[in-house]
């Protein structure tokens, strides 16, 4: 089995890559390795040939992503233009994982099918199926059918929805397995009307969300379903940013990172923050969330990679 440098690509591959300008946030130190495939059977040959006590981490467009200040040992993987075809027909929708899910709302409604409800997930489609992404009451499971993905072994393993159990901004597709595309059933639907209703959400999300913002959209999951006194008919969804504002961290800072004044569930880069500084601010939201509601918050946002390593000051 190879190390990455000795394997033979079509793709780009870069030692020691910074990801800070790969994630949203901005954060990030470098990847031993980073990955960018030309195609499916470039990523597969790679996969194939490399040493399995190499990790591998597959990443997105890094929406919804803290890289931390050490960066991540072993391969990240990146798909590009080789992984962003989208074709309407029949009813479904398929779309390689790199395509934006913008851009798949936008293609579908053109085509008279609806998958409105991606319009305004920031983001690739690989990454809303790994996270069941959804917003507006819908979700990826609501419309899924198959996906297709290239294990860690190398080999091209073809799954329904179904067997992805897919949960509240969960899957069980394994962390190392990268989603090349997936196949998703429309509704039909009037293209003037679908794109009228995609303005609307648009205009609500910029309402509400600090969209000119550094951030990486929701930062802590919604506890839907708690109970606070445990009965069956006292059981109510409640909302992150409303605990959060509650506990008095809207507007909060540390260091370059803030918790929205505009929406207090979105944590901001707001002045050249380090990694460090952002999970700090949101691990300070957790406490105190659950000191003054009972409640523990959990990350919506992924959190990889190691530390900066410590500075001997001696």
């Amino acid at each position: 089995m190879a190390q990455p440098g000795d394997i033979q690509v079509r793709g780009t591959l870069v030692e020691d890559r910074r990801l800070d300008g790969l994630t949203w946030l901005r954060v990030g130190g470098p990847a031993d390795w980073l990955f960018q495939p030309a195609d499916r059977d470039d990523l597969c040959g790679f996969l194939a040939a490399l040493d399995s006590q190499v990790p591998v981490f597959p990443i997105g467009v890094g929406s919804n992503l803290i890289v931390r200040d050490g960066g991540i040992r072993g391969v990240v993987i990146r798909l590009g233009r080789g992984f962003n075809a989208i074709d309407c027909s029949a009813g479904e929708v398929t779309a390689g994982a790199a395509a934006l899910d913008a851009h798949v709302a936008r293609k579908a409604a053109e085509a008279g099918l609806d998958l409105t409800f991606l319009r305004t997930i920031p983001g690739a489609v690989g990454g809303a199926v790994r996270m069941n992404a959804g917003c507006y009451g819908s979700y990826v499971a609501d419309h899924l059918i198959r996906i297709e993905a290239v294990s860690r072994a190398g080999q091209v393993v073809a799954l329904s929805a179904a067997e992805l159990k897919l949960g509240y901004r969960h899957s069980d597709l394994p962390a190392d397995w990268i989603v090349t595309r997936a196949t998703f059933r429309a509704n039909p639907g009037d293209p003037a009307d679908l794109a009228a209703r995609m303005q609307d959400q648009i205009a609500r999300r910029d309402a509400s969300q600090p969209v000119k913002d550094r951030s990486a959209g929701s930062t802590f999951r919604n506890p839907a379903g708690f109970s606070s006194t445990g009965r069956a008919d006292d059981v109510h969804d409640l909302k992150a940013w409303k605990l959060i504002d509650e506990a008095g961290l809207r507007g909060a800072w540390l260091g370059g990172a803030q918790m929205s004044q505009k929406h207090p569930n979105f944590l901001l880069n707001a002045n050249n923050a380090t990694a460090a500084e952002l999970e700090a601010l949101g691990e300070r939201v957790r406490k105190e969330v659950y000191r003054t509601s009972g409640i523990q918050l959990e990350w919506e946002i992924m959190r990889v990679g190691e530390p900066a390593p410590e500075v001997d000051r001696t």
